[in-house]
């Protein structure tokens, strides 16, 4: 790559990091606006139907490779440990810049950790639609630098 090309491709980078600061922000602010009847389990449910149609219950370990490829900046954005073996996989979210943007706006750990498990019902809405066995252990107090841990299991496993 040539320098003016690199120079974009961080610019780019930077600007992709910040618009996902930008949609922490807006979560932030609609926990302090929304009621808990409106759930952010919906949203997943309808990407689900758009991006997992081909797949199926049994499918877990596709669904989250297919999840997993589509991650924002090759996957730089929200870096990943991954476990996977027959009918399961798993992966430890180590940075989340909707946690990142938080932590720099000053939000308290209650707070913090109601927000992310709030970030965390779009996936809950997301892989459930699938038809998969879905486990998630979102960011609390004392749960360490990573962010969410997601699980995906076949149903019939």
């Amino acid at each position: 790559m040539t320098d003016p090309e690199a120079a974009r491709a961080e610019k780019l980078s930077r600007e992709l990091d910040s618009a996902f600061r930008n949609r922490a922000d807006l979560y932030r602010l609609f926990l302090d606006e929304l009621t808990a009847e409106l759930g952010a389990e919906q949203r997943g449910r309808e990407v689900a139907a758009a991006a997992f149609a081909g797949f199926g219950p049994n499918d877990a370990p596709a669904i989250g490779e297919a999840f997993l490829a589509v991650s924002p900046d090759g996957g730089r954005m929200y870096p990943t440990d991954i476990e996977s073996g027959p009918g399961h996989i798993a992966f430890k979210v180590k940075r989340c810049p909707l946690k990142d943007a938080w932590v720099e706006a000053g939000v308290g750990e209650e707070k913090l950790a109601t927000l992310c498990r709030i970030a965390g019902a779009f996936d809950r809405g997301l892989f459930e639609a699938t038809g998969v066995r879905f486990a998630n252990v979102t960011w609390t107090p004392g749960h360490g630098s990573g962010c969410c841990h997601i699980a995906l299991t076949n149903r019939d496993a």
